[in-house]
């Protein structure tokens, strides 16, 4: 009940295809070619209509350069995505030098190529990429041609006016890069953890469906062997004057009943057999706490005697595995003692698991069972860097099984994390409460 390997669900290099890059360019040529269109024919403004025909047309020219020699599907390394994004940044620098810099209403475009980047390339790219749109918009504020407006003279803005233009693109470019960055990588590691989740969850259930061939084996070649060994018995007093025959019928005899303790230990190792069998909720404890017995932690197992039946439900293997996780997580920080209370009735089935460890900080109670959150300790008391997926798939599991988790410390000056799981007794007693599909 360990987390899952970085490696298999972290990417931290991400890579963008060059259609969708190519796609984005397009579209900001046809634009363009728009925008010259409208204000030089329709609006009949003086547009120095050729030198912007000029930066458009390079700029169509790179993407059916890039389009013939690569494969568009290809997945781009993000240096190379961010060197196209920052060709996107030079090229509308250089239209709004010629068409009024700051002082034209397009300049906020600046802030498409960052925040394309911040949801796609890593933050040092971005950051980069963030820097180069504010160094050119700020270098138009100083150099550009004047802005196409009918009549003899043009408009000048006030300067605090451009200034505040200025500094709102800014503004713009760090706030709102930085706000889709922080989505985007929240909905990254949810997305990588529900993956891990769901890994985990086949694994649990692989590993059941495997205890259940073995119980079912071992019952379907018990009658089989049963047989053997009692016909060989019953030869081997039969068998009087011939010495090899009976020498060999013991053999057959002993060994078939070898065989018959083999599979009597994997019916013992799979007690619980195929993966829908019943289990008491005082043995789905037992069951849990076994393997953290020998770890040098007390474990003290209370289950109330309450005046309705004991509940009984499916061996679920994400209860297990979830129940397990969060007992682990308990050994693991205690000092002494790992508590385990349950108790129901006819409405409620409860399991509190407590610790007398350090507890859990104020500033991450609020956030327990948030993906790559931890704070464990290595034996050398430095920070340890592991996903911090535990609890997460533990808490998610029990979720979709219908338990609700809280997450609580023990009330002063008692210390350690008390985690309680709740089902309602319904879901709990229900013949498949297998994990519900990802939403």
């Amino acid at each position: 009940m360990t987390d899952v390997a970085a490696s298999d669900f972290r990417h931290p290099r991400r890579h963008v295809r060059l259609d969708t890059i190519l796609r984005l360019r397009w579209l900001a040529a046809l634009g363009q070619l728009a925008a010259i269109f409208v204000v030089a024919q329709g609006l009949e403004f003086d547009v120095p209509v050729i030198p912007c025909l000029a930066i458009v047309a390079l700029s169509a020219a790179l993407n059916l350069v890039l389009q013939v020699t690569f494969n568009p599907m290809q997945r781009l390394e993000p240096v190379y995505a961010a060197a196209l994004l920052a060709l996107n940044i030079v090229e509308l620098a250089g239209l709004l030098f010629l068409t009024g810099g700051l002082q034209n209403p397009f300049s906020f475009l600046f802030l498409a190529p960052v925040l394309i980047s911040a949801t796609a390339l890593p933050i040092r790219l971005t950051m980069a990429l963030g820097v180069l749109a504010m160094a050119c918009a700020s270098a138009l504020v100083f150099f550009h041609l004047p802005l196409p407006w009918e009549g003899d003279e043009p408009l000048v803005l006030p300067p605090i006016y451009l200034f505040g233009v200025w500094l709102s693109i800014l503004l713009a470019i760090g706030v709102t890069s930085l706000y889709a960055f922080q989505v985007t990588e929240d909905t990254r590691k949810l997305s990588d953890a529900l993956a891990a989740t769901e890994l985990v969850l086949t694994r649990e259930q692989h590993l059941t469906q495997l205890d259940g061939l073995a119980a079912a084996a071992a019952h379907e070649l018990g009658t089989p062997l049963s047989t053997i060994f009692l016909i060989s018995r019953e030869l081997e007093k039969t068998v009087t004057g011939n010495g090899q025959l009976a020498s060999d019928l013991k053999t057959l005899r002993e060994q078939a009943q070898r065989c018959r303790d083999i599979l009597a230990k994997i019916t013992q190792l799979s007690a619980t057999g195929a993966p829908f069998d019943r289990m008491p909720l005082s043995t789905l404890i037992e069951e849990v706490v076994a393997p953290h017995r020998d770890f040098g932690v007390a474990i003290k197992v209370r289950i109330a005697v309450a005046g309705t039946r004991e509940p009984v439900g499916s061996r679920n293997p994400a209860i297990l595995y979830g129940v397990g996780n969060i007992l682990e997580n308990a050994v693991d920080f205690a000092r002494k003692t790992v508590e385990v209370n349950a108790w129901w009735n006819n409405e409620t089935v409860e399991i509190v698991i407590s610790d007398d460890g350090p507890g859990i900080a104020p500033d991450m109670l609020k956030r327990i069972g948030e993906p790559y959150l931890s704070r464990r300790r290595g034996a050398d008391e430095s920070e340890h860097h592991g996903l911090g997926l535990g609890v997460f798939i533990a808490r998610t599991l029990l979720e979709r099984t219908g338990a609700k988790v809280s997450f609580t410390n023990r009330t002063f000056p008692d210390h350690g994390a008390v985690v309680q799981i709740a089902w309602p007794r319904s879901r709990f007693e229900e013949k498949e409460t297998a994990a519900e599909p990802a939403a």
